[in-house]
């Protein structure tokens, strides 16, 4: 008796292959585009950071609307003074869903991120770090 042959697998069509990051750029695009139309520095349109309405300190977020704004009509270097690390965060999505886009044309499988503790905690002194020195006096270019 002879084993059946191995079941050859076939790539899935591009369109199918595209239809996840295509998804989240998609979603992406309509976040920015709607903080892009809606200006987060005109009161009244979005809700005020709780942090800073009540204790007067800037969080880690404090101007990453004004900077995705910012972002949403090309203006880098507003973006970069409104939110330093909501920008580095844009540019490693960016970087990482254009890595997940050519590797999905290709065939590929997606970049898997290989995030391990320490990474969470180096992210999370980073954050704790910029918080600290946006609210410190030498620190006022950092702060929206």
């Amino acid at each position: 008796m002879t084993s059946p042959a191995p079941a050859v697998r076939r790539p899935a069509p591009a369109a199918r292959r595209l239809a996840a990051p295509l998804g989240v750029l998609a979603a992406v695009a309509a976040a920015f585009a709607f903080v892009g139309a809606v200006d987060p520095g005109e009161p009244g349109h979005y809700p005020a950071c709780p942090l800073l309405r009540y204790t007067g300190v800037l969080c880690p977020g404090c101007g990453g609307l004004r900077g995705a704004h910012a972002l949403a009509h090309a203006d880098l270097v507003s973006a970069l003074g409104a939110n330093a690390l909501a920008f580095a965060g844009y540019l490693a999505f960016a970087v990482h869903w254009t890595r997940w886009l050519t590797r999905s044309a290709r065939g590929r499988p997606a970049p898997a991120p290989r995030l391990r503790a320490a990474h969470g905690w180096a992210l999370g002194g980073l954050a704790l770090a910029f918080t600290i020195v946006r609210n410190l006096p030498f620190g006022a270019p950092l702060a929206p």
